[in-house]
């Protein structure tokens, strides 16, 4: 997308709206603009129930007028020309069917067969689209392996998240928080698996209720929702504040 430019703002409100989801009502929250692209995609999973390695982002203004693509994933969302009210649109074709485990690490996610077939219908037009030449068998399953392996890993961090264990949050942009694990598992509408944590500190977005759906509880501004690649388990008892030496 060409003419990018800085803008000073910490924080930008936008809506939300999905691909085959037209009729539904734009979904309004309110990011950092120093978080890149690829983190926004992560973001906007349980928002919409994409996948971020899939989905395409257009950006629209007040008006319903396009503006273009975010399609640098390495680039800061404040490095386009995004205003408040402003619209970002998410197209993915994708879909997942989930499969159950029968451990008590929560549910495991898998690709359909026919899903399968669809996906290799969308990496080749996105190899097409993107004037990679003649379909690349090879790339498309260099693409498919790498997925795999990030739903592998994902599951895998997950499983060491159990509920009630101590732990250290760093998502890109927000710094390290430590929290006790409150939920291990899927959301409703959101793809792979997500940790529920309650902040030692009013750090959070929520009180363990997401979308409308409770899945732990906690008080307001404790709670909140990451991937299992952001999680890490181990010793990390709660910080002193300092606050009883202080009148």
């Amino acid at each position: 997308m060409e003419g990018i430019q800085i803008i000073t703002q910490d924080f930008v409100n936008v809506h939300i709206t999905k691909s085959g989801g037209e009729d539904a009502a734009p979904i309004e929250r309110r990011f950092k603009k120093e978080i890149s692209i690829q983190d926004f995609k992560t973001k906007l999973e349980l928002l919409t129930g994409g996948s971020a390695v899939t989905m395409k982002l257009k950006l629209y203004d007040n008006k319903n007028n396009y503006i273009g693509d975010l399609d640098n994933d390495q680039t800061m969302i404040g490095s386009y020309p995004i205003e408040d009210g402003m619209r970002i649109h998410v197209i993915d074709n994708f879909s997942l069917v989930k499969d159950f485990d029968t451990s008590d690490t929560a549910e495991r996610f898998r690709l359909s067969e026919e899903e399968y077939e669809k996906k290799g219908d969308t990496l080749r037009s996105f190899l097409q689209r993107n004037k990679l030449g003649k379909y690349n068998e090879e790339e498309m399953n260099k693409m498919r392996e790498q997925q795999q392996k990030e739903m592998a890993e994902e599951a895998e961090r997950a499983a060491a998240a159990v509920v009630g264990a101590r732990c250290e949050v760093n998502v890109p942009g927000a710094g390290p928080r430590r929290a006790t694990v409150r939920y291990n598992g899927p959301l409703d509408g959101a793809r792979g698996l997500w940790i529920g944590v309650q902040y030692d500190e009013p750090r959070g977005k929520n009180d363990g209720e997401v979308n409308g759906k409770r899945y732990f509880t906690c008080p307001p501004k404790y709670g909140g929702f990451v991937k299992p690649v952001y999680v890490t388990v181990g010793d990390f008892p709660e910080e002193e504040t300092g606050l009883e030496d202080e009148i």
